[in-house]
């Protein structure tokens, strides 16, 4: 499946709309169409039930370390500006852009790529914005154009990998690349961006030397617009999760070890936000934060890291093209004990590389200390209040005591959280690329012609089971209508009488629905209609008022 053709689907089919599209759209914004917001709808649910209102708290699941509870949250967009300074997100959250000062465009830094190319005596970085094939298809197109060549002269480039001496102000050229592929821009060093053509540029060295972009984005609550009334809105939903601990403590009878949950709405002012609903400006996110005992916290972060995976497996998504991949040292935030990544190999990648789904964080401490004490800083092996110049906390925190007292050890400690955190629209970009599908079946005459066809688990399909009466004569739509209003109130059904049958069933097939049911002549004489499958086209004949026990067996399925 190549990705612009899954996404011709989701808007042919109303599964995801660009927003604000009749003005020519808004970059990183989307719009869920009446298919995708029962799609992402459905994960919500799934997640929710799973995690929070199916869990049984009497019962240790497999695998934990022993029973928890499980209770939720909807906490405000917009919160105190305090709460991003003492978190880090004010000073620390922010990507590298560089700006092409021939093209005016800007870019995130970590996410340009390009080749090292050689023609003569000239070497340069020809640079792109795309990934995989794309990107180096593109490259090497530029690079023709760039030396003023043609197709038939791409023989004499020399694709390189660059060596860069420090102590040298020359570029060394390796042996030419016996795959080619592309290379970060992050990696060239910046003595060495009068050597770069930028993504839009004809010319080298336009590109600005990297620097820090804040993505967080500004609001003003209240009347007046100045610093004093500047506030954010939310880059992540688990700060008021945090700030709300005493809150859930207080109000009810949760004991540690137990996890609070939250969906809801989170915003990042993204330099460039790429591949469909993937890195998007708003977005959706599915977190716990679990807290438990810091010595029991190691057990705790092994069992979310492996029981978020395989709740991806459960609903579907093919163990090839999902990982599992625990972070190395270097790539550790410094507040981590522990990070593990959920990746699922997206198509919009170049083969071999996976896009992440969800992380798993084993974030020690480091929250509920920062809202207590103030804005926390790596010294050594230690975490300490970050000092202003005056030698004060930089960014005081709350001074309320967030520690935990257990009445049946007496004991007193500040937990340990475990944090996995999910992307309500990257699981559904996950889902709908995984759901594709295309194959040949035989059409009304007989004919294989080619299907395409979106093969959801039961439980994420917008659509449960359609309704059609075979035409629209002798009494079958009247009894199309019976079966489709027994069926309604308890699951998701759709019911179409216009086209040829044929058709309709394409049309479901496109969205994703398990089930059609089809009341045709042989049900005004037995009373039974057809039920067909949409993977495997099985069909069979149930009684009509069999139809929902039925579809409720097969779909729990």
């Amino acid at each position: 499946m190549q990705m612009d053709q899954l996404v011709a689907l989701c808007k042919r089919r109303g599964f995801i709309f660009q927003s604000s599209e009749i003005y020519g759209g808004l970059n990183g914004f989307w719009d869920y169409g009446p298919m995708g917001v029962e799609l992402k709808r459905n994960i919500r649910e799934a997640w929710w039930r799973d995690m929070v209102t199916a869990h049984n708290e009497q019962a240790a699941p497999p695998g934990a370390p022993s029973t928890y509870e499980m209770v939720g949250l909807d906490c405000a967009i917009i919160m105190h500006p305090q709460v991003w300074k003492v978190s880090g997100h004010y000073d620390l959250f922010h990507d590298y852009m560089v700006d092409c000062r021939e093209s005016k465009k800007r870019y995130r830094h970590d996410q340009v790529n390009g080749q090292w190319v050689t023609y003569r005596d000239r070497t340069v970085f020809i640079a792109t914005d795309k990934d995989g094939e794309e990107g180096l298809k593109e490259t090497q197109q530029r690079a023709l154009k760039f030396f003023d060549l043609r197709a038939k002269d791409a023989d004499k480039l020399l694709w390189n990998v660059m060596q860069h001496d420090s102590a040298s102000a020359d570029v060394t050229v390796t042996q030419p690349q016996s795959s080619p592929h592309l290379s970060s821009l992050a990696s060239v060093p910046l003595d060495k961006l009068g050597l770069v053509v930028a993504p839009d540029a004809k010319t080298a060295g336009t590109l600005t030397e990297p620097r820090e972009f804040n993505l967080m984005l500004e609001t003003y609550p209240g009347a007046v617009r100045d610093e004093s009334t500047k506030a954010f809105l939310r880059p992540e939903t688990a700060q008021g999760i945090f700030v709300n601990f005493k809150n859930v403590l207080d109000s009810t009878r949760v004991r540690i070890p137990f996890g609070i949950a939250q969906v809801g709405k989170s915003f990042r002012n993204e330099i460039t936000p790429r591949n469909f609903t993937f890195r998007s400006r708003e977005f959706e996110q599915m977190e716990i934060e679990f807290f438990c005992h810091p010595n029991t916290s190691p057990e705790w972060y092994r069992y979310w890291r492996d029981r978020r995976y395989q709740w991806y497996v459960s609903l579907g998504l093919a163990s090839d093209r999902l990982r599992l991949r625990d972070h190395e040292q270097a790539e550790l935030s410094h507040y981590s004990c522990g990070t593990a990544d959920i990746e699922y190999a997206f198509p919009f990648l170049a083969p071999g590389e996976f896009g992440e789904l969800e992380g798993v964080a084993h974030r020690g401490d480091f929250d509920l200390r920062s809202h207590a004490e103030g804005k926390l800083v790596r010294q050594g092996d230690a975490l300490v209040v970050e000092l202003d110049e005056t030698g004060k906390p930089k960014y005081r925190g709350s001074g309320k005591d967030l520690t935990y007292f257990d009445d049946l050890t007496k004991e007193r400690y500040l937990p340990h959280v475990i944090e996995p955190s999910a992307g309500a629209d990257r699981a559904a970009l996950a889902f709908l690329c995984e759901a594709y599908h295309e194959d040949m079946v035989p059409d009304e005459k007989g004919v294989p012609t080619p299907r395409v066809y979106m093969k959801f688990h039961p439980r994420l399909a917008p659509i449960k089971a359609a309704v059609f009466p075979l035409v629209r004569k002798d009494g079958m739509p009247e009894i199309a209508r019976e079966i489709y209003a027994q069926l309604k109130p308890h699951l998701n059904v759709f019911y179409d009488e216009k086209g040829a049958v044929g058709r309709r069933y394409r049309r479901q097939d496109e969205i994703g629905t398990p089930f059609c049911i089809t009341v045709d002549g042989q049900t005004l004489s037995d009373g039974t209609v057809t039920i067909r499958d949409r993977d495997t086209l099985k069909q069979w004949r149930v009684q009509k008022d069999k139809c929902l026990d039925e579809l409720r067996g097969r779909l729990r399925g």
